[in-house]
């Protein structure tokens, strides 16, 4: 008997290029660890031109599904977390900003963690934790989150260019004839980074601090105010150790290679 229950057609062109998106993370971390970074370079560009195509194409054509709402974020994180990683344990990105942005998604992972559950409408099983069509809170990023964002993934992309450009004389000879030097974009790296790690920290707090981040559903004023309250003290508590730990790594270990390399007085 053919079932009469309405299924989504997955295997559409969006998803297929998002789907390629999530293969070639790993690659280009692969790719990174190997120091094979023109090669990361070039996939990390697929990626995001990728990531803007799919989407077109999904409104274009109204090739919009459920799986490709989720799998599409993944895709995004799931790159960004690989990078993070694997620039950091090569030195191309320092180790408290790696911290500071890993540990952002994990504070707002735990906290949605919790309010999904303590959200969740009677009964609180398994089965209906995960079941998606049963909505109980709502996140809105807030702007410091969206700028964020952006910047952290500019800065990526710049931290994958970087050895590609200063390890290339053609491209040195051209900033050489702009006035710039190896020195000067090896300095506006480390400011580039500052920034990061300020608007990192920024956005990650502000989910504590703001009440309309997150909207939890239902009908029970108080008992809402409640979980709003517990939720922005988990992001409170856990990112708060975050940044503690973060302001501690750049001042034993980042500050002072990036002295001994030259690049801070």
């Amino acid at each position: 008997v053919r079932s009469l229950t309405p299924r989504e057609q997955i295997y559409n062109i969006p998803n297929i290029l998002t789907a390629t998106r999530l293969v070639a993370a790993p690659i280009v971390g692969y790719l990174v660890l190997h120091e094979q970074h023109k090669w990361a370079l070039g996939l990390f560009a697929y990626a995001g031109i990728t990531d803007l195509v799919d989407g077109w194409i999904a409104r274009k054509y109204k090739l919009q599904t459920v799986v490709g709402s989720v799998i599409d974020p993944m895709a995004d994180k799931f790159l960004m977390t690989i990078l993070t990683v694997t620039l950091s344990m090569n030195g191309l990105l320092p180790v408290s900003l790696a911290t500071l942005i890993l540990g952002r998604d994990v504070s707002l992972a735990v906290a949605a963690l919790y309010w999904r559950y303590a959200s969740l409408p009677a009964p609180k099983t398994f089965k209906r934790y995960w079941d998606f069509s049963l909505p109980s809170a709502e996140v809105h990023p807030t702007t410091m989150s969206k700028y964020n964002t952006f910047l952290q993934l500019l800065l990526i992309g710049a931290t994958l260019a970087y050895p590609v450009v200063t390890a290339d004389n053609h491209h040195l000879g051209i900033m050489h004839d702009i006035g710039l030097e190896k020195l000067d974009l090896a300095q506006f790296m480390t400011y580039f980074q500052i920034l990061v790690a300020g608007t990192t920290a920024w956005s990650g707090l502000s989910y504590a601090f703001l009440k309309d981040a997150v909207k939890i559903l239902g009908k029970d004023e108080q008992l809402k105010l409640k979980q709003g309250r517990r939720g922005r003290a988990i992001i409170g508590v856990t990112f708060g150790s975050v940044v503690i730990a973060a302001a501690y790594l750049a001042l034993t270990k980042d500050l002072p290679k990036k002295k001994e390399e030259g690049v801070v007085a």
